[in-house]
């Protein structure tokens, strides 16, 4: 049995709905995509950000959640989901409209016409010319990409930089003329195609006898400043050059030797001792 919006309108009708059910049902069964690939969808369903739907609506957010519950319990059961990360666009389908319904449901032939007219068929037909660098923005694409990616992994990806890697795509594999599927297609994967996962540095390590120099030297510095006497110390030194100043000695030896502020302070206090800046 073949649904079209025909039929699912007339179930609409039939429904014990509010009356801004009824309106979100029509608005939702006006974005259904009836073949595989128009607007990136698969058949039989619909794309909207809640926002954008309580706009259309003219509700606060709160209410369309309200109504969509309402839509969910009713004989229509509006199905949603979101497959493509927090932020991007619901996916919505009724659920009355499965293949087991009864015959008073299906189309009696004379409101096909989403399902025959061309430009509700597959968006993406045609060739494509590989020429990279283009601006996408002036060929026919530019605005099914846009319309295309608002239920794809790349919902979020700017139209231009979505033409530019599938040109770079394509010119590194030597092509210079493709189907216009191959565009969906690659929207469809841009998570596996195109996003790598970030490789994390390898971090440095230093030699021993680098770690031993610097541990030494850090000691040497510190042995003449006690650690039992590192308050008075540290009290003379801030007199003798100021708290600002101390504390600028302490982080750039921290920083020198990558250790503890108290192991840099200790230098910090026996540098001075050596140099005469403070008694010992």
């Amino acid at each position: 049995m073949t649904l079209t919006t025909g039929s699912i309108l007339r179930q609409i009708l039939r429904c014990d709905l509010s009356v801004s059910a009824h309106k979100l049902a029509t608005i939702i069964l006006d974005g259904i995509a009836w073949k595989d690939g128009y607007n990136g969808l698969e058949r039989g369903t619909a794309a909207f950000t809640l926002a954008s739907l309580a706009d259309e609506m003219g509700v606060s957010r709160q209410h369309l959640s309200t109504l969509l519950a309402e839509l969910a319990a009713s004989e229509l059961r509006i199905e949603r989901w979101k497959p493509n990360g927090k932020f991007a666009p619901w996916l919505f389908r009724f659920g009355c409209a499965s293949e087991d319904q009864s015959q008073h449901l299906a189309s009696t032939g004379r409101d096909t016409s989403l399902s025959r007219e061309s430009n509700n068929k597959t968006i993406f037909s045609g060739k494509i010319e590989i020429t990279p660098g283009s601006n996408v923005h002036r060929t026919t694409w530019a605005a099914l990409i846009k319309a295309a990616k608002a239920a794809l992994p790349c919902w979020n990806i700017d139209t231009q930089t979505i033409w530019d890697r599938f040109m770079a795509f394509n010119t590194a594999r030597g092509n210079t003329c493709v189907p216009a599927g191959f565009l969906l297609g690659f929207m469809r994967r841009w998570q596996t195609s195109v996003q790598r996962k970030p490789v994390p540095p390898k971090p440095v390590d230093r030699p021993k006898a680098a770690a031993q120099t610097h541990q030494s030297e850090l000691s040497r510095l510190a042995q003449p400043a006690p650690v039992a006497n590192r308050q008075f110390h540290a009290a003379d030194l801030q007199r003798k050059i100021g708290f600002a100043a101390y504390k600028d000695r302490v982080r750039a030896m921290g920083e020198r030797f990558r250790c503890s502020e108290f192991a840099a302070l200790l230098a910090v206090h026996g540098d001075a001792v050596r140099s005469g800046e403070i008694g010992p």
